[in-house]
């Protein structure tokens, strides 16, 4: 598979953190209502095993990380370091969503670290989804998963089978998926009041990019149905779509969702 190494030199992150002989389940929460909401929390993923600290050195190193990351914040929307050395190395990074300016991303990724002591305590491997950024962090050696592997979808409690949506949302995906490559890992549009939204995690190169939101694409159609909105979260990407009857509105917005489910 084609990658872009990232900002730091460690292997990319294929190894995640969702699998269920690993994680606990998720905590499910519907998607943030507007785009101001872009703080509210999606779903978060947290390692069953304990991190084992005795001597301290890995809380040192988890701390450092998170305060490289959230600095980082303030002037990127994706970053991904390590801290720590040898066995006791912790790797992370953030993504902050395309659409966000860096006040916005910084005032999101700021909110994890605290967040994922309160949800997951002190755990080997963490991730943390908000409506408009994500985090993660891994003990370095931590077990490795596909990087199409679905983290989480939600599919709104609507449906408009019969009204000619499908064909518009498929139009709409299938723009999405060329979108996302031209676009370089982002890309946003609206067409005959679908609204669609796509992204990649930051060093994952065009043409992987591109399969991973075709993969999410695919089981959304699936998952969802003729549900009125939908959002998927894969490993390294994700994709969302609502559609607004009305038209779309100026700043975009999630229709009430109320079936959600992980893997």
């Amino acid at each position: 598979m084609e990658m872009k190494m990232g900002i730091s030199s460690f292997n990319p992150f294929c190894t995640l953190l969702l699998s269920l002989a690993f994680f606990s389940i998720f905590t499910l929460i519907p998607p943030a209502q507007s785009g101001s909401d872009y703080t509210s929390l999606v779903y978060k993923g947290c390692a069953k095993q304990a991190l084992s600290d005795p001597t301290g050195v890995y809380t040192q190193a988890l701390s450092a990380l998170f305060g490289s990351l959230v600095s980082q914040s303030t002037k990127a929307r994706f970053y991904k370091t390590s801290s720590g050395s040898g066995q006791s190395t912790i790797n992370g990074l953030f993504q902050c969503r395309g659409d966000l300016s860096n006040g916005d991303c910084y005032n999101c990724v700021s909110k994890i670290p605290q967040i994922v002591q309160s949800l997951c305590g002190k755990t080997i491997a963490a991730r943390v989804q908000l409506y408009g950024c994500y985090l993660l962090y891994e003990v370095s050696g931590f077990a490795q998963i596909s990087g199409f592997e679905m983290l989480y979808k939600t599919c709104g409690s609507t449906n408009v089978a019969g009204s000619g949506f499908e064909e518009r949302r498929d139009t709409a995906l299938s723009v999405l998926e060329n979108g996302v490559v031209s676009g370089h890992g982002f890309y946003t549009t609206n067409y005959q009041s679908v609204y669609v939204l796509g992204q990649c995690e930051g060093d994952l190169g065009d043409s992987d990019c591109g399969e991973c939101v075709k993969n999410a694409v695919q089981r959304a159609q699936v998952e969802c149905g003729s549900s009125i909105s939908g959002q998927l979260y894969l490993h390294r990407c994700f994709i969302s779509y609502s559609y607004y009857p009305n038209g779309v509105p100026t700043r975009s917005s999630s229709p009430s969702s109320s079936s959600s489910s992980s893997s």
